[in-house]
């Protein structure tokens, strides 16, 4: 039970986020403010999807060892976003802003990537509820 209470909890993270708080922030700030303001908040959106995800798999435990481990990936790989991604991301955002359009395209894939890894750990919480 609790372990679907996590999942659900960081579901609801992951479609909350994209879906209402950057739209909403990208029409209410300017481009420079708004692109501040998200990436203050992008760590503690990632430190909320590792939390979550790693509850609900260790509530799951050994009772279903499935959404267990579903939810466990969705931390790890939130972790390797957080820690690996976001970073390069920033950085290519920067190097763009700067005039480097090269930096410009290799920023729009990576943030591919990373919209790519969050639709695979929604498919993923999902799966794991359903179990």
């Amino acid at each position: 039970m609790w372990g679907d209470v996590f999942c659900l909890l960081t579901l609801g993270g992951l479609l909350f986020f994209p879906a209402v708080v950057a739209p909403t922030v990208f029409r209410s700030l300017p481009e420079a403010a708004a692109g501040a303001f998200l990436r203050a908040l992008f760590p503690r959106y990632y430190l909320f999807l590792i939390a979550g995800s790693a509850a609900a798999a260790l509530a799951h435990g050994r009772s279903a060892p499935e959404p267990a481990l579903l939810a466990g990936a969705v931390s790890l790989s939130t972790a390797a976003v957080l820690f690996l991604l976001v970073p390069k991301i920033n950085a290519l955002r920067d190097q763009q802003l700067a005039g480097d359009q090269a930096a410009g395209r290799a920023f729009d894939r990576a943030h591919r990537l990373s919209v790519g890894v969050n639709f695979v750990q929604i498919g993923a919480l999902v799966l794991s509820v359903t179990r």
